[in-house]
């Protein structure tokens, strides 16, 4: 019954993604036009000093946006099944409430690595070249990233009641995640008080972990990412860990 459980959710949560047609071209679009259009207008403006030009130096950081997004919205359908009362079906059905938690990040996160895997396409056209062997790495890191920021994700939408709290309090901080990531920019370029912010956000060492990877083949690496890889695993799994316990201890008192 727990598996079953677990399956319903996540086969719930696909059925309702690829029915969204909007969603789904939009999800496809966003990271092509940061990429291609916002990208290349910043190309000649930011001076990334990392062996690599500006739009190889952006795609991990656009990987990464995809993901935050991707994430932290598909924890939006938590809110949705409370106001239209979908979720108290799912909290009287006979099975532990942490089904629905462990149910919703398996959905999340999948649908977050299949969206931030899909930028792999464009890398070659972008004069990257990734190793076989390197593409597990990534997709390992991918899966880290996108389990994390789920549970974040989560935990938020698990205390809330509307679809309109849900968005403001996300388009609060969602942004400024995504633009205090070092995704568009160095993080040593940034103010030393915005740099303890970075310190504290996940998506940094998400980020920070992809250029290891992806920009590993280039000179300069050790300019494009800026942390130990070790850490920035390390941080996310412990943040991943933390995250999923609060959201498991938000649905037990809230449900």
């Amino acid at each position: 019954m727990f598996y079953k459980a677990i399956y319903v959710i996540v086969s719930r949560e696909f059925k309702r993604f690829f029915r969204q047609r909007g969603r789904l071209l939009t999800t496809l679009a966003r990271p092509l036009l940061w990429l291609f259009i916002v990208g290349g207008g910043l190309t000649k403006i930011i001076d990334v000093d990392a062996g690599a030009n500006y739009l190889q130096f952006l795609l991990p950081g656009v990987m990464g946006m995809t993901i935050l997004f991707s994430s932290v919205f598909s924890t939006i359908s938590v809110v949705w099944d409370r106001e239209f009362g979908f979720l108290r079906e799912m909290l009287v059905a006979p099975v532990p409430r942490v089904t629905i938690v462990i149910g919703k990040l398996m959905a999340g996160t999948m649908l977050s690595v299949f969206q931030g895997m899909a930028l792999l396409v464009v890398a070659p056209f972008l004069g990257i070249t990734i190793e076989l062997v390197d593409i597990f790495y990534i997709f390992v890191v991918v899966v880290l990233i996108s389990f994390a920021i789920t549970a974040f994700g989560l935990f938020i939408a698990a205390r809330l009641d509307s679809l309109e709290g849900f968005n403001v309090i996300m388009n609060f901080i969602v942004l400024p995640m995504f633009f205090l990531s070092g995704a568009l920019y160095p993080i040593d370029t940034l103010p030393q008080i915005l740099k303890y912010v970075t310190y504290v956000n996940p998506l940094s060492y998400g980020v920070d972990a992809l250029k290891h990877l992806m920009l590993a083949g280039g000179e300069g690496i050790t300019l494009a990412a800026e942390m130990p890889i070790y850490f920035d695993v390390i941080f996310l799994s412990v943040f991943a860990v933390v995250m999923t316990t609060l959201s498991a201890r938000a649905f037990e008192r809230r449900g």
